[in-house]
């Protein structure tokens, strides 16, 4: 699995950011059964950065804490059946790796959050990455159940990984 860790601003958590990400990222993928190997970008950026983004892509003008822009588009989410027949494109054309898409994360709103929540950094981190990589396995929480879904999906990977709240 390939995962492109960039930082556009200073980062000064008390463990190694890239480690946790790159865990869970895989650990993500193990859980819905990603069946290829894949590649995953992932950018920390600031309040005003994703602030940016998010005014660009989803015309909300305010910093989120996390950015999910998945490349495959999935009729079930993490149904892998027919991505390499309907969607060819979503492999990268030389190491053969699907490309899942790519994860912003606002290094703020990482700490003002777990801050806020009572937990650590590293489990605010690593939450919002196994949030971010359900969007990108095609799943979401617009309706109360998937909501639902999606909060036991993230609590499941991070509890086989032995973070807690």
């Amino acid at each position: 699995m390939t995962i492109q860790i960039e930082k556009e601003t200073e980062t000064n958590f008390p463990f190694s950011e890239d480690k946790y990400i790159r865990t869970v990222v895989e650990a993500a993928a193990d859980y819905v059964g990603c069946p290829y190997e894949a590649e995953v970008d992932v950018l920390i950026t600031d309040n005003n950065g994703i602030k940016e983004l998010n005014l660009n892509h989803r015309g909300l003008d305010k910093p989120t804490d996390v950015l999910s822009f998945p490349m495959v588009e999935y009729a079930v989410p993490a149904d892998f059946a027919l991505i390499e027949e309907e969607q060819p494109e979503c492999f990268h054309p030389e190491t053969g790796e699907l490309l899942l898409g790519d994860i912003v994360l606002s290094y703020d709103k990482i700490k003002e959050q777990a801050a806020e929540y009572g937990h650590s950094e590293l489990r605010e981190l690593c939450f919002l990455v196994a949030h971010s990589m359900l969007h990108l396995f095609g799943y979401d929480h617009m309706g109360e159940e998937e909501r639902i879904q999606m909060e036991t999906m993230q609590e499941e990977i991070l509890e086989k990984l032995g973070i807690s709240r």
